[in-house]
């Protein structure tokens, strides 16, 4: 089974997830997403694999995104969508997917459930 980690390597979160997938002996594809970010359609798919909605994996700590005013409930999917395109840093990390699922691996324990 290929797993995959949207990983950064400067978050004690992301780094700890994918120890843990090492810990089971198995070497991911890790793809460090702020400087290959995901594609609308990859991010889409991310998305549908997780059930979620494109607010459920915004950094909402990052300043950017008050900045650019989306953390106000009124912006559409759409709209919090193009901006993580625009600008990766504003996806939560770290994101892990594999054949039984991908999820937002915050807290770490997150990842037991696609393992």
């Amino acid at each position: 089974m290929t797993i995959q980690i949207l990983h950064n390597p400067r978050c004690s979160t992301s780094r700890n997830v994918l120890a843990r997938i090492r810990e089971t002996g198995r070497e991911p594809q890790i793809v460090e997403y702020l400087k290959n970010p995901p594609t609308r359609e990859e991010l889409v798919g991310i998305l549908m694999a997780m059930e979620a909605e494109p607010r459920d994996i915004l950094r909402t700590k990052e300043p950017l995104a008050r900045d650019l005013g989306l953390l106000d409930p009124q912006r559409s999917d759409r709209e919090i969508m193009d901006a993580m395109l625009a600008h990766p840093i504003l996806i939560e990390r770290p994101i892990v997917i594999s054949g039984k699922g991908a999820r937002l691996c915050r807290p770490v324990e997150r990842l037991d459930e696609i393992l």
